[in-house]
Order: structure tokens, then C-alpha cells, then sequence
């Protein structure tokens, strides 16, 4: 792959990124057009306007999996526990401290007291209570069963199932809730911070999920204020929040601006105070504007080339391989993200603890390509649909042009790839559902757990959820559970080295790339630490 410079490579993604729909509403003109609704960006005392790639698809946290829903519900709502501001440490959240018997199967968490919610209902162990139940019961009247399955995913299935972790729920006091586990689950408590696993007012919730979705109330340094779809999300300081002395901020406003220069553009002039989404190649100038400041988000992250296994020919193995010998994942790097990343070997980000090291990836060889292609019964290749991301996320940041990259490289072994776009909560949609053949897509970590990547996305169990290669490998998943139930670092570690190996050697996806995005911010933005997770809540930042 011959390098491009990246401001290049990335035009023309606003004609990807503009079909961007939340909960299937129709894209906003306004937003289409690149107007701005000054009623929402207007700032009164410190108001904080962040830039975006893309609108949220939801805001109830426990139905979405997307960055860009993540990043606005974790302002509004809380976990039990919480990560520390610049890493996955697990600290007290809406639980001040805990107690976890010896053989880790029952946890009793000490909740905060004079916590209330938004609407002003109590926060307590009912409300606790009542947010499990909704979670786990998908015969409760408040589960929503359109939305992701991402408990499913952490919590091995719903009650009734063989492998549901959780047993019981139960209310010791007004301050005390006890979850009894059917195994030990060595990652729950940092499944626990997790924004999805957020505490919901139960009053909302019985108003209606769907409402509840598009104004969701929680116990949060911001409340919810207005939502204009595909154009801007407003929230407000909560002036009764159980942090004395935060938020910091009056008012944040999540405004999409689709183009990755258009937004740079609206940071320099003073439309915006911070951004994502930057083009790595504006990342020196950015450094070197005194009006400016240049963030690097820690890489917890892997962008891969995604298979749908039960689709042929992709069901081959020795057709997956091949495709993984054809990228030159180094080109790939250069033309898009200039340094801002490094080849992924795996799905599991080198900075994540059991990361295996000692595989060595496929090479960019295009006859060994071919050889592979003619020993699975194709030495002229096939024809395939390939599904391009149409939003940019810190993994892969140009979805469309990174697609074209692929199937230039593909099309020299004789693989025709068709290219196709469609708006991402769409795309989200039908690739879990499994209509995709050929697809770009990635993950960057929620909690800084092995689990969160390997369970989520090769256990046979959450296929309809993460699993969207349609993996179902018994020993994987028989492996995947048992790592989950080890509470020894090191005996977790030699599974997850184990499950790794045997997705290497299947080419289940091939991983392109671990990612640092770069943001920038205006100088007068005070007290900003990107986590790793990618989305952080914003209660200690000020503007001067």
C-alpha cells in the first residue's frame, strides 16, 4: 500500500457519516447540512461543547454498547463502583465499600446514603434491586429486549440460564444490597463500573423504557436536557449532586460535526471547546498552537477485519488466512493514522493483562495469499460484500477509505470485494443479526479486563451480542467460562494465552490495529484526563 497523506485519505467521509441515525430516527436536515441550532450551542456560564464524530444511538445505558451513547450516560448515571480517572482501578462509586466472602461467591455492597436521583426518588438498595431485576429478567416488565444484550454478555446469559452467574439480589437494609453468585466471577467487580451496569431512578424506568431512552434519570453530576437527534445532546449541572463542590461545569453540549476537519475547523474558531476524531496529521499543529492542547487517549482498543464464519466462503479457514496474509496492515497504518497506532497481532490490546505475546502474526505475503486461496478450492478468487464502518471511531478511524484500502490489497489475490455502506446504528444492527459478510468493526475496553474482549466476542453464548464472527467453538467457550470462574491471575492467564492461540490459528477476524487517538481541546479547557475506555465523566473539568 502506497502511504497517502491522511487529510486526504479522509475526505469524503461526510458521505458516510451523515446517514448517522439514533434509534432509527430520520437524520437531521439541519445536521445534513452542517447548520448549527445556536438555541443549543448558546453558552450560559461554563458550558463545556464537545465535538463528535456521531450522535448517540440511545441513552439508556443498559441497551447501547456504542462510544458515542457511552460518553453521554456516563455523565448522567453511576455505577456501584467506578474506575479511577486515568485507569481501570476499581474505586467506591454510589457504594462507599464492600465485602466479598472467601470463596467469592457472595458480595454485600454499602451504598451511599442522601443520594437521590434526578426527579428526587430516593437512591437505596430497592433501587439497586429493582435495576439488577430489570437487567437479568427478561420476563420483568421494564427489561428492554430490543436493545443490546451487553449483561448477557458479562453476567454469562439472563436468570434461568445454565450459565448465569448471579443467583440471588437481595436487600439487607435501606443501604445494603447482597448479590449471591452461582460461580465465582473473577471480573465482577470491574463489570460492575461498567456504563451499561449504571443505576437508573426506578421511577423513570416505570414511566416507559422507551421514554426512559431518550431521557434517561440517574444519580449523576449532569441531568439530562435536551436531545436535538444527529445535531446536539444538552446536560445541566445537578446542583444536588452527592459530590459537594461538582460539577465544575454549568452545561456540556455533545454537538456532532461529522467531518474530522470540519471539526477541527470549529475548534480554532471557537464553536467548540474540545474533540475526538482528530486527523493524526493535524496532531503537530494542534501541539504547536498556544491556543491549543493535544491529549493522547491511552490505547485499550483493537480494529479488526471481521468475518461472518457461516457464510461461504469465509467459512474456510484457509480463506480467512489468506485474507490475513493480503493486508499490509504497516501501509495501513502510515496512510491513516500516522503513528497513532501499531499492527494488531490480536483482539486483545497489549495493554491488557494477558495479552498473548508470543504469537507471531501473519506476514503481508501476497503469494502465500494465493497459495492458501488455491489449497481452499479458489485460485481465482470469489466474489464478497464488504461492510464499511460509516462513522469514525478511535480503531478505525476512516471506515469508508480504510475499506478501499482492503479491497485494493484483496484484489490483487483475485478477491472482489463490493463495498457497502449504510448509517451505523443500521450497521450495528444487522451485523449482529448476522446479515454482514465481510466487515470492519473493533472494541476499545470497558473495564481493562481479558473478559471484556475475549468472552464478549468468542463465547458461542453471545452471539446476537458481541459475537458477530458467529463463532461457535465449544472448547473456546468451555475455556472463556472457566477463566471466568479463576480467581489466579496466573491460571487465568494461561487460558486466555490458550484461547488466543487457537483464534489466531482459525483466523476468526483479522485484528488490523491498536490505536492512541489524539484529541485536542482549547487551552482554556482545565482538569481533561482521557481514559482509556474511551468516554470519561467530565464533573472535575472547568474552563478558565
Amino acid at each position: 500500500m502506497k502511504k497517502r497523506k491522511l487529510a486526504a485519505a479522509l475526505c469524503g467521509i461526510m458521505a458516510f457519516s451523515v446517514a448517522l441515525t439514533a434509534c432509527g430516527s430520520n437524520t437531521n436536515e439541519a445536521a445534513k447540512q452542517g447548520e448549527t441550532k445556536t438555541a443549543d450551542t448558546k453558552k450560559d456560564g461554563k458550558t463545556l461543547i464537545v465535538g463528535r464524530g456521531g450522535d448517540s444511538v440511545g441513552l439508556d445505558p443498559i441497551t447501547i454498547t456504542d462510544g458515542e451513547s457511552a460518553r453521554v450516560t456516563e455523565n448522567i448515571m453511576e455505577t456501584l463502583v467506578k474506575y479511577k480517572k486515568e485507569n481501570t482501578e476499581v474505586i467506591p462509586g454510589l457504594a462507599e465499600k464492600w465485602d466479598i466472602t472467601t470463596d467469592g461467591k457472595k458480595y454485600t455492597f454499602y451504598l451511599r446514603k442522601g443520594v437521590t436521583f434526578h426527579d428526587g426518588t430516593p437512591f437505596n438498595a430497592e433501587a439497586v434491586k429493582f435495576n439488577f431485576e430489570r437487567w437479568m429478567d427478561k420476563s420483568n416488565p421494564y427489561h428492554d429486549k430490543e436493545g443490546y444484550e451487553y449483561y448477557n454478555d458479562m453476567f454469562g446469559g439472563y436468570k434461568g440460564d445454565k450459565d448465569h452467574v448471579i443467583a440471588s439480589v437481595d436487600v439487607k437494609d435501606e443501604y445494603t444490597i447482597v448479590l449471591t453468585l452461582n460461580r465465582p466471577l473473577a471480573p465482577l467487580m470491574q463489570n460492575l463500573g461498567m456504563f451499561p451496569f449504571a443505576i437508573a431512578s426506578p421511577d423513570a424506568v416505570k414511566k416507559g423504557t422507551k421514554e426512559f431512552n431518550e431521557k434517561p434519570v440517574g444519580t449523576g453530576p449532569f441531568k439530562f436536557e435536551k436531545w436535538n437527534r444527529n445535531d446536539s445532546i444538552a446536560i445541566a449541572k445537578n446542583p444536588d449532586y452527592w459530590q459537594k463542590g461538582l460539577p465544575k461545569l454549568d452545561k456540556v453540549i455533545f454537538k456532532v460535526i461529522p467531518d474530522n476537519s470540519a471539526r477541527l475547523t470549529a475548534l480554532t474558531s471557537g464553536e467548540i471547546d474540545i474533540m475526538d476524531g482528530l486527523n493524526p496529521d493535524d496532531a503537530k499543529p494542534v501541539k504547536e498552537n498556544k491556543d491549543l492542547q493535544l491529549f493522547i487517549r491511552p490505547s485499550m482498543n483493537a480494529g479488526w477485519l471481521g468475518f461472518n464464519i457461516e457464510k461461504k466462503p469465509l467459512d474456510n479457514v484457509k480463506v480467512r488466512q489468506a485474507m490475513g496474509h493480503a493486508i499490509d496492515k504497516q501501509g495501513m497504518i502510515e496512510a491513516f493514522y500516522s503513528g497513532f497506532a501499531q499492527p494488531a497481532t490480536n483482539p486483545l490490546p497489549p495493554s491488557i493483562w494477558s495479552h498473548n505475546d508470543q504469537i507471531k502474526d501473519r506476514e503481508y505475503n501476497l503469494e502465500k495469499a494465493k497459495q492458501l486461496l488455491t489449497e481452499a478450492g479458489y485460485p481465482n478468487g470469489f466474489k464478497v460484500k464488504f461492510w464499511a464502518m460509516p462513522v469514525p471511531r478511535p480503531y478505525i478511524i476512516n471506515g469508508p477509505k480504510m475499506a478501499e484500502a482492503i479491497q485494493q490489497d484483496f484484489k490483487k489475490i483475485g478477491i472482489d470485494a463490493e463495498i457497502v455502506s449504510m448509517d451505523w446504528a443500521t450497521y450495528l444492527d444487522k451485523t449482529r443479526k448476522g446479515e454482514q459478510e465481510l466487515y470492519l468493526l473493533g472494541w476499545t475496553g470497558d473495564n481493562g479486563d481479558p473478559d471484556n474482549f475475549l468472552n464478549n466476542h468468542f463465547n458461542k453464548n453471545n452471539i446476537g451480542g458481541s459475537n458477530r464472527s458467529f463463532y461457535k467453538d465449544e472448547k473456546v467457550t468451555d475455556l472463556l467460562v472457566k477463566a471466568q470462574s479463576e480467581v489466579d491471575v496466573a491460571k487465568r492467564t494461561a487460558i486466555y494465552n490458550e484461547v488466543q492461540q487457537i483464534i489466531f490459528d482459525q483466523a476468526i477476524l483479522i485484528p488490523l490495529v491498536h490505536s492512541t487517538p489524539p484529541i485536542a481541546a482549547k487551552a482554556t479547557v482545565k482538569g481533561y484526563v482521557p481514559h482509556p475506555k474511551g468516554n470519561e465523566s467530565l464533573e472535575e473539568v472547568d474552563i478558565e
